[in-house]
């Protein structure tokens, strides 16, 4: 799909021209053209824009982006421009996307529609798919385009800069769950306490699952425990119960015969990991008693629209802190190095009293 932009018009971003480990800041801020949305294209203001593990996998050249590009995968703002054809209702039902509604732009930028993964509903699988801030720009920025049938509705029970973390590490913490196949009132393991876990917590939580947390910051395993784990302890230590189902979040493959060690005969670990650093060579016996390992692979509308009206139920708790847009290189850092607490998202200036700046939030 090729970008439109408004002639002289202007934006700020941050642009990512070469990747590099994220302390030599490879982001760029940059005055840009202002994007124009094209044949079933919207237009955003952005208000806010979540960082997140990918987004620094994106950076350091981890993941192979399409260079330039603009980070950036949890926005939520308005929508301020409606491009031909974009008004009409999207294929299969739901709400069509109009002038001045306040959506979320999640990972999965679009779909090819054809393949035979598309066609059984499988979309996330997509022979051809498209991912917001590593194939096309995304929300490190004041605006963005994207297709209409791909932004989801944002709940008014949250505030943008508590939504954004949603829009991925709790669509795909809650794709993780279902992956797993978690069933209420069970036992479930969590390996790694960041932005997808501390979410997950909560959804096991509302469906009465006891929570077991491995984590090696003493801070996020008090978090842990506030937000409903029964334990909390680093990997490696025996918790006080074996686990029906177990979710890792970090991407370190040395969890993995680590979840299997506290998985029940039987029980199932999903491992979420846009990107792992291998997976080590471990004992037969740990994956023997038909123990299942399965992947995570990116996650559908159906489980956008199905999370979102969940935690606004429950409702999810999210927490952030603050950076100026211009120093998303040091949110990067920040979260790369745990020096934090909290989930990240930018908010822009046109969202405050004054246009004195914008600012990423963990």
């Amino acid at each position: 799909m090729r970008m439109m932009y408004m002639e002289g018009s202007l934006m700020k971003a941050m642009v990512l021209e070469k990747p590099g480990p994220a302390e030599r800041r490879p982001l760029r801020f940059r005055d840009v053209p202002a994007p124009h949305a094209g044949h079933g294209e919207v237009r955003i203001r952005v208000s806010t824009c979540g960082v997140c593990h990918t987004d620094l996998h994106t950076v350091e050249g981890e993941l192979r982006a399409d260079l330039p590009v603009i980070p950036g995968h949890q926005i939520v703002g308005v929508v301020d421009e409606v491009g031909p054809g974009a008004a009409e209702p999207p294929a299969g039902g739901g709400r069509q996307v109009a002038l001045g509604d306040r959506v979320g732009v999640p990972w999965l930028y679009s779909t090819c529609g054809r393949c035979d993964y598309c066609r059984r509903g499988e979309e996330n699988l997509c022979d051809s798919p498209r991912f917001t801030g590593l194939h096309h720009d995304g929300g490190y920025a004041e605006y963005v385009v994207v297709p209409a049938a791909f932004v989801a509705q944002v709940p008014r029970e949250f505030s943008d800069i508590h939504c954004a973390p949603l829009l991925c590490a709790g669509i795909i913490g809650y794709r993780s769950l279902k992956v797993s196949g978690l069933r209420p009132g069970e036992r479930l393991a969590l390996f790694g306490f960041g932005a997808s876990a501390h979410i997950a917590v909560q959804i096991a939580g509302h469906w009465g699952c006891d929570v077991l947390v491995f984590t090696r910051s003493e801070e996020h395993r008090r978090m842990a425990i506030r937000l409903g784990a029964s334990w909390a302890g680093a990997a490696g230590e025996k918790p006080p119960a074996q686990a029906d189902r177990a979710v890792t979040f970090a991407p370190a493959g040395r969890l993995i015969p680590e979840a299997l060690k506290v998985l029940r005969r039987g029980g199932t670990l999903a491992v979420n990991a846009v990107h792992l650093d291998g997976v080590p060579a471990f004992p037969y016996e740990l994956l023997y008693w038909e123990k299942t390992i399965r992947s995570v692979a990116n996650a559908t509308r159906t489980d956008a629209v199905e999370f979102l009206e969940l935690a606004s139920r429950i409702p999810v708790e999210t927490e952030v802190r603050a950076f100026r847009l211009n120093e998303a290189n040091d949110a990067l850092i920040a979260l790369k190095h745990a020096t934090y607490r909290g989930l990240p998202s930018w908010t822009s200036p046109q969202t405050r009293a004054t246009r004195a700046g914008s600012s990423v939030y963990f």
